[in-house]
């Protein structure tokens, strides 16, 4: 998955009372735009089912869902990332709107790339992969510059990655500086290995709320479930196809 930034509000404003006094106009649209923008979002919650039908989430009253569709405006509109990203929607604590300061959020997307084995999961050199991504967003900044986006770089894993076998569950966290931002971003990714492919679950947030996304993790988690005959322990391989890749 690509790199995501959580942009910081277009101004101080956004964070200031609208009654606050001395606004600059700029603030003053910023404002008007940001009320207007979190309007028009549907947010929901309870139960729901995926656009692909492979999977479901269960949303409690203190987060909230939006739909495919909402979530290509924020991550392109509000976050500054660029347009077309291709997500099955996105996950929000229900204390935060996608453009208050100290937010954060869980996009999540499904890989059809058949049955990922993890036998080999006690094989993984994390340094080396490391490095093999590094080398790889240092590629790709030549077309986002000329795309007029900031340049990336993977700093390095932001947390220790590890492959939870019993859940069949692989987590990394990657510690990321977009342009000159003064903080760096966090893309913590966990892919949850099912019969046909892989759901990937990307918290985006600043690297200081680290600690903060750790807490939610498991709570996030328990929200997505494949759907009967979706799930990694009724692969078949008589029938089903194998990924090209393991863990």
């Amino acid at each position: 998955t690509s790199p995501l930034v959580m942009a910081a509000p277009a101004s101080e404003a956004a964070a200031a009372e609208p009654a606050a006094p001395a606004l600059t106009e700029e603030e003053t649209q910023y404002i008007a735009w940001a009320t207007k923008f979190v309007g028009s979002l549907n947010l929901q919650k309870g139960e729901i089912q995926l656009p692909d039908g492979v999977a479901k989430i269960t949303v409690p009253d203190n987060f909230y869902y939006l739909s495919p569709e909402d979530t290509e405006r924020v991550l392109a509109e509000a976050w500054g990332n660029p347009a077309g990203q291709k997500t099955l929607g996105m996950l929000f604590p229900a204390e935060f709107t996608p453009v208050d300061k100290g937010a954060w959020g869980v996009t999540i997307e499904y890989s059809e790339d058949g049955y990922v084995s993890d036998e080999d999961a006690h094989e993984m050199d994390f340094n080396a992969l490391l490095q093999d991504m590094k080398e790889d967003t240092a590629a790709d900044n030549e077309d986002r510059v000329n795309a007029g986006y900031e340049a990336i770089e993977l700093i390095g894993w932001a947390a220790q990655p590890y492959y939870d076998s019993a859940s069949h569950k692989l987590h990394w966290a990657q510690e990321l500086k977009f342009g000159e931002a003064e903080e760096n971003t966090l893309n913590y990714n966990i892919r949850v290995l099912g019969r046909k492919g892989y759901l990937l679950m990307n918290f985006i947030a600043d690297m200081e709320q680290l600690p903060e996304i750790e807490r939610n993790r498991d709570t996030v988690l328990a929200m997505a479930e494949f759907n009967d005959g979706f799930r990694y322990d009724q692969f078949d391989p008589e029938y089903d196809k194998m990924a090209a890749y393991g863990i």
